[in-house]
């Protein structure tokens, strides 16, 4: 079969136009139904010519008109003989993938008139394809991952790719003698089609046996075994890396035992040789022979061409010291960065402040016995600034919007860490994928540099679908999430794509509701007031109704309802001090709390047909640091410390709240509480993909009046998948998986609580379409009636693993399976495995 290229595609124009010697005038065969016609038609080289007719022989499964397509010529049309429209019907041809050759005649002329033969071999159909040697299913996997298609064109570049893709395919799972057989053969049944059988014998698995090394002294061959990440022995019990010898992968690992050395100060040592040898029980032994060289040290350290900073300043960013064992990696990371938006290395402390154009570079001067001098040469140039900042592919969200988050400005002297914290701002709004793209354009000449964002725009809207059970029923929750709202086009009609957006401001509507209970809820946030200043407003009210509910015969009963109607409206504002991560909160709220014929809050209380008023003030400072995605933080933390309170109404009132005569609406008409919260969330990436998420919380329920105690409101709840549900009534829903819903605190809840996390998340895909990681964790906490039972080392442990995966359109979907260690209170058998399925939630 004919491996065609675009030098062959072109040589078949100059080949079939051969010119007779040293004349004007060329003459050519004409070909015809491969018949050679001995008369000559002469035509004149670069003169043009009207296309006359287009014929075409060699076909088998196309038809005369088809190629006349993909040549793109027309009757009628100027060409030159040869000439570029000529060469480029060639090179549309070969470019369709339909044919393995295509040579070009002149039939006929006739004056000014040209009749062109295009002569073309079809390539083969494929038709049918089998796989044979593995299991069935198997066999469709990889037909549809090689993309193998009836109907494909079969080249030799393709049998070739076909036949290293499987190869490969098993090679690289251990089976280092695996066989690919294709044959192909041509189908009777149909014109210019073959069908094509793949046999594969993938044989035996290999694995590694041992690893060996020669000439290694100064380190063992357990610790550079430890280094080589991917190609490990041999070892029974070890189900979390296979033993399989992967080439592109154990090249890697070499670099990495090299680079180990090198950490070392053994910047000479390097690999003589290496062999794989085989054992008859079908594994590999790997040799690696190494020569280590000597260990050096740095001597002197020099800086060299710097006036902004003095060499005190400069070596507080390197931190190595004379006599130092010698590190190039480390080197390297301390002159020109780590490659992590949190690098402090001297090259970022100079492009921080303005030296877009200064370079810094560490280079070895002396080189005596086994220490090395080494001069940090600096090239400051003058000072650049941002002249023009721009912002594309924003089609949705006006420019404002961005150009407000955004952290450089023109006339701004140059930052690097300023960009990239515009880079995590856009990404915390949530309207956009997380690879923001800033493209710097300097301009050495005038010292100034161009910045454009560009960024690609996800959905501003979320359905919100949640589902869980617990009370004793199904919870489900449907809510519409407007993110990227616009409330001043709110009467513009054709601003309606369904809705209003653009702003960043955010309008949300929300049901939740099970056997026992219904809430509705409405609320709106302008994140920049007056759109100036980042100052928030937020704005909403509810309602919920909750049914009395029988725990021993699981009836619902609507006629006893507790009916809860509310509103809140708050301000928030980004601080300068300590630094601009922190944030200040502050909110009023009041909730009516209307009790027919209901039994709720703590035993012995009698509120009953009555109405309870929780009219209380809201203060929070937080910090977040953590990005740039708000899915799939990998640096940074966030950090939130709040107090919830009311007015000590009983401090100041005449009532005898010891009285037994005084009834119990009436004591708690007005409720009285103040609540303090601490929650920490750190963020530390292993890699781009593998990040260690830590979190620590506790909260606090407290009174001011020991006759009065504790509100029967605002209570903690722990337990469980972590969905909020009767939250209307100000109780907070801890999640700790492993256990019931709810089920670490009493009916009534819980007066202090704390929690610890570690998950280990692993980012799969950060596709705009859909963001996927799976984690594991490991999880303790625990819910306290009062403060005397309050033990922080009494905690209910879990662990498990999770998936999570984000689509715009619908939020956070999750599946965790969890394991708890303890018991629950009141039961002597330990939790053990629960299933928590996680919608609309993140934990």
């Amino acid at each position: 079969m004919k491996l065609f290229s675009a030098t062959i595609m072109f040589t078949a124009l100059f080949f079939n136009f051969s010119a007779t010697a040293q004349t004007k005038k060329d003459s050519l065969s004409i070909v015809k139904k491969d018949t050679i016609i001995t008369n000559k038609a002469s035509f004149e080289k670069g003169k043009e010519y009207i296309l006359g007719g287009i014929t075409v022989s060699g076909l088998k499964k196309f038809s005369e008109e088809t190629v006349r397509v993909f040549t793109g010529l027309n009757n009628g049309q100027l060409i030159k003989l040869p000439g570029d429209k000529l060469t480029s019907a060639i090179k549309k041809l070969y470019e369709s993938k339909q044919f393995s050759n295509v040579d070009v005649y002149l039939s006929k002329i006739d004056n000014n008139t040209v009749y062109l033969l295009f002569d073309v071999l079809e390539l083969p159909q494929l038709n049918n394809i089998k796989i044979t040697g593995i299991k069935k299913g198997k066999a469709k996997e990889l037909k549809k991952e090689a993309e193998l298609k009836q109907g494909a064109m079969v080249t030799d570049n393709l049998i070739v790719t076909t036949k290293n893709y499987f190869t490969k395919k098993y090679t690289d799972k251990g089976f280092l003698k695996t066989k690919v057989n294709l044959d192909v053969k041509n189908d009777t049944s149909d014109v210019n089609t073959v069908n094509m059988n793949i046999f594969i014998d993938k044989g035996v698995k290999i694995k590694i046996k041992d690893i060996t090394f020669i000439g290694n002294k100064a380190l063992s061959g357990k610790k550079l075994r430890k280094a080589m990440k991917n190609t490990k022995e041999k070892l029974i019990g070890r189900f979390w890396k296979g033993s399989k010898y992967i080439e592109e992968d154990y090249q890697e690992d070499l670099e990495s035992i090299l680079d180990v050395y090198s950490r070392l100060g053994y910047r000479d040592a390097r690999i003589l040789s290496d062999n794989i040898s085989w054992n008859e029980n079908n594994t590999i032994n790997i040799n690696i022979d190494l020569e280590e060289g000597r260990q050096y040290r740095f001597s002197e350290i020099l800086f060299v061409g710097n006036k902004e900073y003095t060499d005190k300043q400069l070596q507080s960013y390197l931190k190595i010291e004379k006599g130092d064992v010698y590190n190039a990696s480390v080197l390297k990371e301390r002159v020109k960065g780590d490659g992590t938006p949190t690098s402090q290395d001297i090259s970022t402390l100079y492009q921080d402040n303005g030296f877009l154009f200064s370079s810094v570079d560490a280079i070895e001067t002396k080189v005596k016995n086994d220490s090395i001098t080494v001069e940090i040469r600096v090239r400051e140039d003058e000072k650049a600034r941002i002249k023009k900042v721009t912002v594309s592919g924003n089609e949705k969200t006006n420019d404002h919007v961005l150009f407000r988050e955004l952290r450089v400005k023109p006339g701004d002297l140059f930052s690097r860490s300023a960009i990239i914290r515009s880079i995590r701002e856009i990404g915390q709004l949530g309207f956009f994928d997380t690879n923001v793209t800033p493209d710097v354009l300097p301009d050495y000449q005038n010292k100034t540099a161009d910045i454009d964002f560009t960024v690609v725009e996800k959905g501003g809207s979320q359905i919100e679908l949640q589902g869980g059970y617990g009370g004793g029923s199904f919870i489900g929750t449907l809510g519409l999430s407007f993110n990227n709202f616009s409330i001043k086009n709110i009467l513009n009609k054709k601003a309606y794509k369904p809705l209003p957006m653009g702003d960043g401001q955010t309008l949300s509507l929300r049901l939740q509701t099970s056997r026992t209970y219904s809430t509705y809820s409405f609320s709106f946030t302008e994140p920049w007031l007056g759109g100036k200043k980042p100052k928030s407003l937020s704005f909403s009210v509810y309602s919920s109704n909750q049914y009395q509910f029988n725990f021993q015969t699981g009836d619902v009963n609507k006629n006893q309802s507790l009916s809860i109607i509310g509103a809140s409206i708050g301000l928030g504002e980004r601080l300068k001090w300590p630094d601009d991560y922190f944030q200040l909160s502050q909110s009023i709220s009041y909730q009516a709390l209307k009790s027919s014929d209901y039994s709720f809050g703590l035993a012995g209380l009698n509120l009953n047909n009555g109405t309870l008023n929780n009219l209380s003030y809201n203060i929070s400072l937080s910090r977040n640091s953590a990005g740039p995605s708000l899915i799939f933080p990998t640096y940074g933390s966030e950090f939130t410390i709040g107090a919830k309170a009311t007015f000590p109404y009983s401090l100041l009132s005449d009532k005898d709240y010891s009285d037994p005569d005084l009834e119990d609406t009436e004591k708690y008409k007005w409720l009285e509480y103040y609540k303090l919260n601490f929650k920490g969330k750190w963020y530390t990436a292993f890699t781009d993909k593998l990040v260690l998420m830590t979190n620590a919380e506790v909260g606090y329920l407290g009174h001011y009046n020991s006759e009065l105690g504790d509100t029967p409101v605002e209570r903690y709840f722990v337990g469980g998948d972590g969905i909020a549900q009767f939250q209307l009534d100000g109780r907070e829903t801890i999640g700790l998986r492993g256990y019931e819903n709810s089920g670490l605190s009493s009916a009534y809840g819980g007066t202090m609580y704390n929690k610890f996390q570690l998950e280990l998340r692993y980012s799969i895909t950060d596709a705009p379409s859909a963001s996927i990681y799976t984690l594991g964790f490991l999880e303790a906490g625990n819910a306290y009636n009062n403060f005397n039972e309050y033990n922080p080392f009494d905690l209910k442990r879990a662990a498990g693993l999770g998936v999570r995966i984000f689509m715009p359109a619908f939020g956070l979907l999750g599946i965790d399976f969890a394991h708890g260690f303890d018991p629950l209170p009141g039961q002597s058998v330990k939790s053990g495995w629960q299933t928590h399925f996680i919608i609309g939630r993140q934990f």
